[in-house]
């Protein structure tokens, strides 16, 4: 099913049956608003803490995002519901990662850190490959994503090498803020055409 996609209004009159609206706003809207701060905070071109990102990726990126997976899952959607509990799970475990195992004295090494960004790179990858299916914005979305992730990727080989360069992370942070930026404008379509019942914004 098209991510894009929403029910059509009942032409013969009779009330419609009663179902779960197209999840693929809460989802893309979680995962967009999620990127963009952890976008922006990895520039370091704003007075901006790890805080705002760290409560998005647990409530808005995580949570949110694998409700609406879940929906989509029990609407039949597989793209989007395996899409939407993938990366719901990528930020809770994000969360995880960075502040409660540490307080059990459990940090992940470079090493750890750099096999995360690739595993979720393959992953993205799964993803990229089947979202033409899905419109341009899910499609752009993605290559973006699989972009960003091997710039991570670059950037953690590079930490761990020793050869950390400043111009570089800022460039990567403004490419994360950039995926979550289509993300978003992705959810700005959904909605509106949905509401207005015509396709106002065309992705």
């Amino acid at each position: 099913m098209n991510i894009m996609a929403s029910a059509p209004p009942s032409s013969t009159g009779a009330a419609p049956t009663r179902d779960w609206a197209n999840p693929a706003v809460i989802g893309l809207l979680g995962f967009g608003a999620t990127t963009m701060a952890t976008g922006l905070l990895d520039t370091g071109s704003y007075a901006m803490t790890a805080n705002a990102v760290l409560g998005l990726a647990l409530v808005f990126g995580g949570l949110a995002q694998l409700v609406a997976g879940f929906v989509a899952l029990s609407k039949g959607e597989i793209f989007a519901g395996s899409a939407f509990v993938s990366y719901g799970s990528f930020w809770m475990a994000f969360f995880t990662m960075v502040t409660i195992l540490p307080s059990y004295h459990i940090s992940p090494a470079p090493h750890d850190i750099l096999a995360f960004w690739v595993i979720w790179t393959l992953i993205t990858i799964t993803f990229t490959i089947n979202a033409p299916r899905h419109g341009h914005g899910v499609s752009a979305t993605f290559i973006l994503l699989t972009v960003a992730f091997v710039l991570l990727d670059i950037t953690q080989w590079m930490a761990i090498n020793g050869t950390t360069n400043t111009g570089f992370s800022t460039a990567v942070g403004w490419e994360i803020f950039l995926t979550g930026l289509v993300a978003w404008l992705t959810a700005t379509a959904v909605i509106t055409n949905a509401n207005y019942g015509r396709r106002l914004i065309p992705l």
